[in-house]
């Protein structure tokens, strides 16, 4: 998938903040963590002594409206099998999509059980004309804030929704 342009225009500015942590309500990336988990991508492996399976080339996992792709995804499930998932790796262009919102980063670790996504590498969040960007940027998917951590760049419209 295509990168977001607004990124290099961001630092074209020069708009950023200090590089300690912010927390802001961002908007609407959110899931319904309680929805079934659906993968799809070109290869499959299992490791049922690890608890893990890694999915490769061009993944796509779906939950409720939120779509996440990546190159590469390692799904571990929680002890006792493969019921439920605990928690989803994904590398490689990893792009996060939910409503009007989206994210983009090099990888994404989604803690399916606290409801949290964490983009690092060039993360970047957008939401129609406001961008938030930094190192780290965690989203709670239950009510939709994120907190970002080093290098914080963010350009907010006013009246945004």
């Amino acid at each position: 998938m295509p990168r977001f342009p607004i990124l290099p225009g961001l630092l074209a500015l020069g708009l950023a903040l200090p590089a300690s942590a912010h927390t802001v309500a961002f908007g609407g990336i959110r899931a319904d963590t309680t929805a079934p988990v659906e993968v799809t991508a070109e290869s499959l492996r299992v490791n049922q002594d690890t608890g893990e399976a890694v999915f490769t080339g061009n993944v796509l996992i779906g939950q409720g409206e939120m779509r996440l792709s990546a190159e590469s995804v390692t799904v571990v499930y929680a002890e006792g099998g493969q019921s439920r998932i605990r928690s989803l790796n994904a590398t490689g262009g990893v792009t996060l999509v939910s409503g009007p919102d989206a994210a983009e980063a090099a990888e994404a670790a989604y803690d399916v059980e606290k409801g949290t996504v964490v983009l690092t590498g060039d993360a970047i969040v957008t939401r129609g004309e406001s961008v938030l960007a930094g190192d780290r940027i965690e989203v709670s998917l239950k009510d939709g804030t994120a907190s970002v951590q080093g290098g914080v760049r963010t350009v907010l419209q006013p009246g945004a929704n």
